[in-house]
Parts: structure tokens; sequence; C-alpha cells
């Protein structure tokens, strides 16, 4: 219903705009105005929208699918009537369609966001989710079950597993180290079905699961209403990198290796470069203010420079206006050691005395890493990306985790609008290798746009 009333809105709305409240024939046609043809139009962009399949259950709630499906519907809509009225020399305003296409596409996807906002908060509450029953071993269940509570916005919400062994005469048994009911073994999987009253079965591994059960499982299920997933215990792949290919009956999964070509690396440093260019012109009296604030405030210098690593493991040296007392770098090693983590990564002290009082307003609204700006016009740096961190910390990664080092960090990057500060060591390696290994710009973009919404409400700071 939103769809439709958005395309009234701007197909009628552009129609008035451009050609005035009196009717207009179309070139061509004997009998008809722009109002029919408006008409037609949004009858056909919605057919367009639905065809391509924009509103389905599995692309609503998160990733970008939902809204690139809208921009290709709408795009192949536009293109059959250009092809049709170049066809059969129809006349139309190219003003018109110019100004209806992409204004339609932004307002679409502005109320698909809306919508999305809206769906978000009532799946964190476990509405308009799928249920889910989990089948396979203790480990696999505990840790799928582990993967989909991290994402409530896919909407998939866990009310029970089967397990081999089921119950095994226990009462109120559940998964080890989880809060997820057992409700059967996995040779009594469609009785479980039909007792919790799932609508999705999903298959974690299949060592007790031979082909014939599986199969006999999702033909038990009911069509329409009732799903078979199964979950490779494979994580942190985005979907442009998974391909599903049948080959006899198999359904192959291949996940494509990373790769960065150089045109990917040429696109993000002319993005870096052009972003971090107007922003410092954008942003240059709030520059000049807090470097004004910074030097009457307190002794010591404006700007702090501090070594970290960069990309392929190379030192850099990254600016940020000074936030703590001068000497600040010499009183870590003690102020660690007192909370007992001077052995772990991501070197941060709690309730840190060494930042002056302007340094707690700076940090709050990460004013303090503007001057990285500089650091992402001279390469050291880009906009988005892995946290910097300092040869110390570095010196602690594992193997998994020197990936890291493949791309420039970022002032910004997945993990800090995930989580902020607050966010365990593995669990912000974790997001930033996914990061490493499934970059896009588009990603960038939504990371930047989510940076902002975190500036400007601010949490605990990312530092």
């Amino acid at each position: 219903m939103t769809d439709l009333l958005v395309l009234v809105w701007v197909v009628f709305g552009t129609q008035i705009l451009w050609l005035g409240l009196e009717p207009v024939t179309v070139s061509g046609l004997p009998v008809g105005t722009y109002w029919a043809f408006s008409a037609v139009l949004v009858v056909i962009w919605m057919w367009g929208l639905s065809l391509r399949d924009t509103r389905s259950d599995r692309v609503i709630g998160m990733g970008t699918t939902e809204y690139v499906r809208v921009a290709d519907a709408s795009l192949r809509v536009f293109g059959a009537i250009a092809i049709v009225a170049f066809l059969l020399r129809v006349d139309v305003a190219r003003g018109f369609l110019l100004i209806s296409l992409p204004l339609g596409v932004i307002v679409l996807v502005l109320e698909r966001w809306i919508w999305r906002q809206w769906l978000v908060a009532k799946r964190s509450m476990g509405e308009y989710s799928a249920r889910v029953l989990l089948v396979g071993s203790p480990t696999t269940v505990a840790h799928i079950a582990s993967e989909l509570r991290r994402t409530p916005d896919a909407g998939y919400f866990v009310v029970g597993a089967c397990v081999p062994g089921g119950t095994n005469g226990r009462s109120r048994p559940v998964v080890p180290g989880t809060a997820i009911p057992i409700v059967g073994d996995v040779e009594h999987v469609e009785a479980a079905a039909s007792a919790t009253g799932v609508d999705t079965v999903a298959i974690t591994s299949t060592d007790d699961l031979p082909p014939e059960k599986v199969k006999q499982i999702s033909w038990s299920l009911e069509s329409g209403r009732q799903h078979l997933v199964l979950a490779p215990s494979i994580i942190d792949i985005a979907g442009p990198r998974i391909h599903t290919r049948p080959v006899s009956g198999l359904p192959l999964i291949h996940v494509e290796t990373p790769r960065f070509s150089q045109g990917q690396r040429f696109a993000k440093r002319m993005f870096d470069l052009l972003v971090s260019t107007l922003l410092l012109v954008l942003l240059s009296p709030v520059l000049l203010i807090v470097a004004l604030i910074v030097k009457l405030s307190s002794s010591g210098p404006v700007l702090y420079s501090h070594e970290r690593v960069g990309l392929h493991g190379r030192p850099f040296r990254m600016l940020k206006f000074r936030s703590m007392r001068v000497g600040a770098d010499e009183e870590l090693a003690a102020l660690l050691a007192v909370q007992g983590t001077d052995t772990a990564p991501l070197f941060k002290v709690k309730n840190d005395p060494r930042i002056t009082r302007v340094g707690r307003f700076l940090r709050k609204y990460s004013l303090d890493e503007l001057p990285q700006l500089l650091n992402v016009l001279g390469g050291s740096m880009s906009l988005v990306g892995p946290r910097p961190q300092v040869d110390a910390e570095v010196a602690l990664y594992t193997d998994s985790a020197r990936r890291r080092l493949m791309t420039r960090p970022g002032i910004t990057g997945l993990w800090q609008v995930s989580g902020r500060s607050a966010m365990s060591w593995e669990d912000a390696v974790r997001l930033d290798l996914y990061y490493v290994e499934n970059w896009t710009m588009l990603g960038d973009a939504g990371i930047l746009a989510k940076t902002v919404k975190a500036v400007v409400a601010p949490g605990q700071s990312a530092h």
C-alpha cells in the first residue's frame, strides 16, 4: 500500500509539476492524456516491483538486496517504456520520465527503509520472525544459534533443537552452552516441528542425517508455510561471494576467495580523496575552533601524533586532536597493569584519568579524530577500514587476524558502528575480517552513514 501511495505521489506529482493540470494529449495516440498514461505507469511500476520479488520475506529486514531489487525493477519498467515508445513512435515528455525514475527510486527506497526500522524493532523482540527448529549436533546447533542471535534483523527466532539422542529422559534439557530447549532427536524431526509449530527447519549438520532422511524432512514440511534451510558452518561470507550450483542433484555452494583488483583499489582511493577533500573544506571552521579550544584549555600541542600499523604492516603517524594530558603514553603500561589487561589486545583503560575535560567532549562526538582526514588525504589511512592499531597490539595477532592488514586502516569501520568500544576483541577482529574480505563501495557508503548516526547520537567512543 505504501509503495502504491509513493508511486501515485511521485508520478502524478511529477506530471503536474512538468505539464500542469490541463489535459495533454500523448503524441501519436488518437485519444488519451498524460493522466491516463500516468495511471498506466503506476500500475506497470507496481507490477514490476511484484515481479522482481521486492517484497519477499527473504530480502526484507537486512542487507541491500531489497533496495537493489527496487532500483532494478524500476529501471526495467522505464527501459521497457522507452523501447515501446520508440517502436510505436510515441513521443512521451522526456523530462517527465527523467524526473519520475530517480525520484521514484529514491522515495521508494526511503519508504522501504522506514518500514525496515519498524520491522527491525519488532524482530528485536522476537516478533515478525521465522520460528526455527535447529537440527544437528549440539556443537553445530550452538554455533548456528549464536550467529542467528547476533543478527536478529534477519528474522530467525530459534525455538528449539533436535540433536542425536534427543531428551534421553532428562527433564527440560537444553543444548549445552545455550538456553535452547531440546525438543526431540534427529530421527523424529517431523514430530518436533509439528509440536513446536515452527515454520523453518534448519539442518546444521548431516553427520547423523543421511540424504534420504533430509529429503524425507523436506517432503514432510507444509508447502508454502514451512521451509527447509541448510546451514553450513562457514560464517562471515557476504552474499556476492556465494554461488549455488546444482550438480547431479547436489546443491554445491561455491565460495569465491577474496579478490582485491587494481580497479577496486583505485575506486576506493579516488572515493577517499574526493570525500576527504570535501570534508576538509566543509569542516575547516570546525577544525579551527577545536584547535583553539584544545590550545587554550590545557598546556601542550594541539595535535597528537602516534605511530600505528597500516597497510601490509607498514607503520605511519596517525593524527588526532590532543585529548589527554601531556605524557599520557608513559602512564599507559601502569594503568593497564592495575586493571589487569596489560597482556590483552585492545589496550584500553576504563575511566581513563589521563583524558582532559575538553578531551572527553571531543571523544564523545569523535571530534578528536577529524585530523585523520589529513592521513586519508596522504594515503596512510582510508575513510573506512579496520581500526588502526599500535605495534604491541599487532604483535598479539593470530595468523587470521593479520589479514586485517590487507587494506588501509580507517577513520571508521564496521566494528565501530556495530558496537563501538563495548565490543570484545574477538568480535572486533571478526567484523574487521568480514570487512576486508567482503569490501564493496556500497558497504563503505553504508558504514559512513551509520557513523554519522553514531556521532549524532553517541554511545561509547570508538577510540
